[in-house]
């Protein structure tokens, strides 16, 4: 009855070691995917504030129906600018790649990927959003090492 016993309390053990590893994954992909919907978020939350820019007169400070002069000291933004074009916060990095008098674009890097360093990080995975004066839409979703994680 002793062997019995034995072999029981191993195979229980091998059972819950291989559910606490499922779980861990399981928690690192629901981690990853809230980071990711935290930065879509952030997007959309610039691109609000840049539409608004964009209403604006220049006397009251704001773009005068053109994009050309946007950065993030012209945008209401929850995180730190790093430079004129460059900000960040715990979800990631956004970084403003292009400009014109209709529209501009914003290339965010997650913090959540595994090639991200110390903000202000461009390391890693990005997405490119591209804001009109009166929409916003995703360029390019999230690549990690090539592959397209869309959602």
């Amino acid at each position: 009855m002793g062997q019995q016993q034995l072999l029981l309390v191993i195979l229980v053990t091998i059972i819950v070691g291989i559910a606490t590893v499922v779980a861990i994954n399981t928690f690192s992909a629901a981690a990853d995917s809230a980071n990711l919907d935290a930065v879509r978020q952030d997007l959309v939350s610039i691109a609000a504030s840049a539409q608004g820019y964009y209403m604006k007169p220049t006397a009251l400070g704001g773009g005068g129906q053109d994009f050309s002069s946007v950065d993030f000291n012209n945008l209401t933004f929850g995180g730190t600018v790093d430079s004129d074009d460059t900000a960040y916060n715990q979800n990631g990095t956004y970084v403003i790649t292009s400009t014109s008098t209709d529209q501009f674009q914003i290339t965010a890097y997650p913090a959540s990927d595994d090639n991200y360093g110390t903000a202000p990080s461009t390391a890693g995975g990005s997405m490119v959003y591209t804001i009109y004066q009166d929409d916003a839409e995703v360029t390019t979703s999230y690549t990690s090492g090539g592959t397209d994680t869309s959602g």
